[in-house]
Formats: structure tokens, C-alpha cells, sequence
């Protein structure tokens, strides 16, 4: 079975190199690429991906405001950001928005083939050391909009993550389901 995947980013450079590195996987079919956080919202109710691969900053339409509407109308749709930014509240602030995963842009075609392969799966990928990373921005600023960002229930849950556990042992420790992980 092929993994549907819809791509969300503002330069056409980058999308067609997703889709020159992501062409060899057998399993990833690119259903449909959005230029923006909106046009992403809207292809992802047409199309229906099993993944979305979304820019964390676009121009006209913010792929983290994008999120949070695709969490809240299409929740069964996991999505992984994508961006050039290594950075540790962006990582929060997409974590506490139910992200499936975050990865650089950086990174390889196997390991962006990897994180949809994950997400499609009920799983996420994390940069490496980016849980940790998220729970020490969160200490060292004590930033009022990222410690509102976060319930009790999703510090727990990054904590856990930040342990480097997977969503099934998440779901085990904290007594809750892998999808609500």
C-alpha cells in the first residue's frame, strides 16, 4: 500500500527536490504540493494524504497556524514539519500543536522518507537531542506563550519523549492511546 503524501512549501526549488529525492520510494506517492499554509488546508481535504510534509514558515500562510487547523479538521491526518530552522520552540510550539514529527531540511532523502514512513505509521521522528532541546528552551525562557502552548498532559507527554521512548512506550507509561500520544 502507498503512502499518499501532500507537500506544503513556498519555494518550488524545494518541493521539486522532495519530489526528485522522494520519487525512488516505493511506498510515497506525492498526491498534490501547496505554496502555502491555506492552499495546504485546502489539498488536504480534497486529496486526503495519509501524510502531510509541511513547511513550518511560509510566505502567506504560516505552516504552524496550518497545523493547528489540520490537527482540529482532519485529526486522522498526521503531519510532519519541515523546515530550515533547527529551533527548539518551533519544535515545542509544533509539538504541542500535534505534530507527527519535525525535520530539517537538511536532512537526507532516507530520513525525510523515514518521518512520512513514521507518521503514516502512527509514529514520530524527532531530531536528534530535539525533545531535550525543546524542554530547555521551555526552562530557559519561560516564555508565557510556550508555557501556555503546552497543557500538563503534552509536557508529559514531551518529557517522555525527550527520555527518547517511542509512542507505543509513551502510550504504556502515561496509560493513553498511541494515536493520542
Amino acid at each position: 500500500m502507498s503512502i499518499r503524501l501532500l507537500i506544503a512549501d513556498d519555494h518550488e526549488v524545494v518541493r521539486a527536490g522532495l519530489r526528485s529525492l522522494l520519487a525512488g520510494v516505493e511506498d510515497i506517492e506525492i498526491v498534490g504540493e501547496a505554496t502555502d499554509g491555506e492552499e495546504a488546508v485546502r489539498l488536504a481535504h480534497r486529496y486526503r494524504p495519509d501524510v502531510v510534509l509541511l513547511d513550518v514558515r511560509m510566505v502567506g500562510g504560516d505552516g504552524l497556524a496550518a497545523l493547528g487547523r489540520l490537527r482540529g479538521e482532519l485529526p486522522q491526518v498526521p503531519v510532519v514539519m519541515f523546515s530550515g530552522y533547527d529551533n527548539p520552540t518551533y519544535m515545542a510550539r509544533a509539538a504541542a500543536l500535534g505534530a507527527a514529527g519535525y525535520v530539517v531540511k537538511s536532512a537526507g532523502g532516507e530520513e525525510i522518507a523515514a518521518a512520512v514512513t513514521q507518521a503514516a505509521a502512527g509514529e514520530t521522528l524527532w531530531p536528534r537531542g530535539g525533545p531535550r532541546r525543546m524542554l530547555s528552551a521551555a526552562a530557559a525562557t519561560r516564555s508565557a506563550d510556550l508555557e501556555t502552548a503546552l497543557t500538563r498532559r503534552e509536557n508529559e507527554v514531551l518529557k517522555q519523549l525527550a527520555l527518547g521512548l517511542s509512542n507505543k512506550e509513551i502510550a504504556a507509561e502515561l496509560n493513553i492511546g498511541v494515536r493520542t500520544v
